[in-house]
């Protein structure tokens, strides 16, 4: 087996402290349980607590995987091998984008016995977002290339996608539909 080599670390905005402070003061408001914790969030649990959540979060792209991870009582760490990924989306509502975040939400096929299982993973505040899917969707495309057989992907200063010669594929699929279509006449 090869070695798993990290290709990049995403970095996360801090505006994601400020955001999960006020989703967290508005569920305390809005429960009657809340009341009583709101005013030790306001001053200076929630700050307190913002923080340590933040620097939890960490998120890297391997030349295999994506690994995610993030919680302080519940800790949580996601490995999803990138030929798994089956889609990226990013949403943004309008609390999202007053705070100038992104959320990145990853749908997985599943490994388990389901037929159609699916397993879902949300990345909340990586800065240049954009640039993070779109390396997360090309290290993709690379393992599958590699695990079908596919040529390498050619890499100079930017990363080129060598486009794949059919020609000779579909030569030799039409060849065998005519020695079928051949055979089946006699």
């Amino acid at each position: 087996m090869t070695e798993e080599i990290i290709l990049n670390q995403a970095t996360f905005n801090p505006k994601v402290k400020t955001y999960i402070f006020f989703v967290v003061l508005f569920f305390l408001i809005t429960s009657i349980v809340g009341w009583i914790i709101v005013p030790f969030w306001i001053f200076g649990v929630g700050q307190w607590l913002s923080g340590k959540y933040f620097h939890t979060l960490s998120c890297q792209i391997t030349n295999k995987n994506l690994k995610f991870s993030k919680g302080l009582l519940l800790h949580i760490e996601k490995t999803i091998p990138l030929e798994n990924i089956q889609d990226l989306s990013f949403i943004g509502g309008p609390i999202l984008r007053y705070f100038g975040l992104t959320l990145i939400k990853i749908e997985t096929a599943g490994g388990g016995g389901a037929a159609h299982s699916q397993n879902m993973m949300s990345m909340l505040g990586i800065n240049d977002a954009q640039n993070f899917k779109t390396q997360i969707l090309q290290q993709r495309e690379q393992v599958i290339n590699q695990k079908h057989g596919y040529p390498n992907l050619v890499a100079n200063e930017s990363t080129q996608v060598q486009v794949i010669d059919n020609t000779k594929l579909l030569t030799d699929i039409k060849n065998e539909l005519i020695e079928i279509k051949n055979a089946l006449k006699k």
